[in-house]
């Protein structure tokens, strides 16, 4: 019961210590409100860039031309050996017929050329479309999908894919680099701020060292300052995340610059990220106000 009276009591105090110290409170709350904004927009273009480069992964499709003089019992082989490769998840035969009749319907050209066609006179090839188990080993897939009898060549759009994949994982670091520079950096300015704080008080922390008052529990009401700082400057960042991504989400129709960038939806992905926020702002708070009264007072 004591224990428990006096983390209330230090938890009043905590309060009280915010609103007397109001102007330096501010500051703090100010600093972390600030940063958690460009935190939040940081996470958001980080999350949505892993998002995007996902959907270009799933979307990986190895395609493997069969030369025309292949017979029906050459393709059977083929499919066998793709069958072996464990890096293979699926398999899809494509005809050249197919291919002719889904050219058609996409270009009124391709119809008028097309039509004339028999089925001799067809020089497209039969393909099949395999997907992968494992993107990183698309390459080493491909080469040896190509080794096999009867395939005439094997294409995954390599050169653009690795490129785009590349620079997707460049941004994202950057992105993740400047997440963390942030938090560090909010951190130190809270350290700061609250030493300004603590130096005003050192008659206040002075007298309860006399009275015998442990370490802890001169500690404890700094440290739960530190928390509401952080939960009062995590309430704007929020509100900022939620409203603001649905709004872009709308306005944008869930796509950035092309039909093929697609956003992550703002429902549960807005709350996560608030989540994330919060948890930040509370614990560079308390880290800030626990690492100021360790460093400066040298409790």
């Amino acid at each position: 019961m004591r224990n428990i009276r006096i983390l209330v009591r230090n938890i009043r105090d905590g309060f009280k210590n915010v609103f007397r110290n109001i102007s330096l409170s501010f500051a703090s709350i100010s600093c972390i409100t600030v940063t958690l904004i460009i935190v939040a927009a940081a996470i958001v273009g980080s999350w949505n860039v892993e998002n995007f480069a996902d959907m270009i992964k799933d979307d990986f499709t190895i395609v493997a031309f069969v030369k025309n003089d292949a017979t029906e019992e050459d393709k059977a082989k083929i499919k066998e050996e793709l069958e072996k490769i464990r890096n293979v998840e699926s398999i899809d035969f494509i005809s050249k017929k197919d291919i002719m009749e889904e050219m058609k319907q996409e270009s009124d050209t391709f119809n008028s050329v097309m039509s004339s066609w028999g089925e001799s006179e067809n020089p497209l090839d039969d393909t099949y479309q395999i997907r992968v188990k494992e993107d990183e080993k698309i390459s080493k897939t491909a080469e040896r999908i190509k080794s096999i009898d009867k395939i005439e060549k094997v294409s995954y759009g390599e050169g653009m894919v690795d490129n785009m994949l590349s620079i997707f994982s460049i941004v994202k670091n950057i992105l993740i680099v400047i997440v963390v520079a942030l938090v560090i950096v909010t951190a130190f300015l809270i350290v700061n701020t609250i030493k300004i704080t603590i130096f005003s008080r050192q008659e206040e922390i002075e007298i309860k060292r006399l009275v015998g008052a442990s370490n802890f529990s001169i500690k404890q009401p700094f440290v739960i300052e530190g928390l509401i700082i952080g939960l009062l400057g995590s309430i704007i960042p929020i509100i900022v995340t939620i409203y603001g991504y649905s709004y872009l989400y709308e306005k944008t129709g869930g796509k950035m610059f092309s039909q093929f960038i697609k956003l992550v939806k703002p429902f549960p992905f807005s709350i996560y990220i608030s989540l994330i926020l919060l948890a930040i702002g509370v614990l560079v708070g308390m880290y800030g106000s626990n690492k100021a009264v360790r460093k400066y007072l040298k409790i």
